[in-house]
């Protein structure tokens, strides 16, 4: 066996195997095994991106009927429904969450995923996926705006023409505003990401400053108003 091509072959693709089950899932683990996981509420206290800000500043009437003020607690809110969204209706199945060390993938969609960027709720199960129909959407946040994402979840096609992603009117209601879904979908997408030095890709905006215990929800969104009037 051990003199024949075919068994040559066998035990190089064991071993690359074995390989890269240590390099990809052992080794993190022992590196991170100590680390305690972030529940959702420590991920949206970490800052609170411009995108969620400006739902809250665009549609005020809807955003405070289903997530109240601006806040680490309804961003936490609004990412765990987004999640479960995004499961729901399969959007893993034709969009990864992991940029890999290949293909100069870090070109098209932006730094390789790092073991790190996991550890936390929002990642149970890892959305890693294994097809590209779409875009990865590791690196999704402050690519494209928030009136981008309306429109795509709307009607696709509207925005890219050759698009095979159904539409999701259900995340709108009769005025065609997003409803608690459709905001809660964006800001997830959105969040993908914005953890990340390089946030936002397409501008330079920072995003929402960290609270202090005593600071009120309204200076968050002042800082987004605050921004706005700069880019005029």
């Amino acid at each position: 066996m051990f003199e024949s091509k075919s068994g040559i072959l066998a035990i190089g693709g064991v071993g690359f195997f074995v390989f890269a089950y240590i390099v990809m899932g052992a080794l993190p683990w022992t590196i991170y095994k100590d680390q305690p996981e972030k529940s959702i509420l420590e991920v949206a206290s970490e800052g609170i991106p411009h995108e969620f800000v400006d739902l809250a500043e665009r549609f005020p009437a809807q955003f405070k009927e289903h997530f109240g003020e601006v806040s680490y607690e309804s961003f936490a809110a609004a990412l765990e429904l987004g999640r479960d969204i995004y499961v729901g209706e399969a959007c893993w199945h034709c969009h990864s969450q992991f940029i890999r060390p290949v293909s100069r993938e870090d070109i098209r969609w932006g730094p390789i995923a790092h073991a790190r960027e996991y550890n936390n709720e929002l990642q149970r199960p890892v959305l890693f996926g294994t097809r590209r129909v779409g875009p990865d959407l590791s690196r999704e946040a402050g690519r494209r705006s928030n009136d981008w994402h309306i429109a795509h979840f709307y009607e696709p096609t509207n925005v890219v023409a050759a698009s095979v992603m159904p539409a999701y009117p259900w995340f709108f209601d009769e005025a065609d505003v997003p409803n608690k879904r459709g905001m809660a979908i964006i800001a997830y997408v959105q969040w993908l990401g914005s953890w990340l030095d390089e946030y936002p890709y397409y501008e330079e905006a920072p995003k929402a400053p960290k609270l202090d215990d005593d600071a009120s929800s309204t200076e968050v969104a002042d800082h987004g108003h605050d921004r706005e009037q700069e880019e005029i």
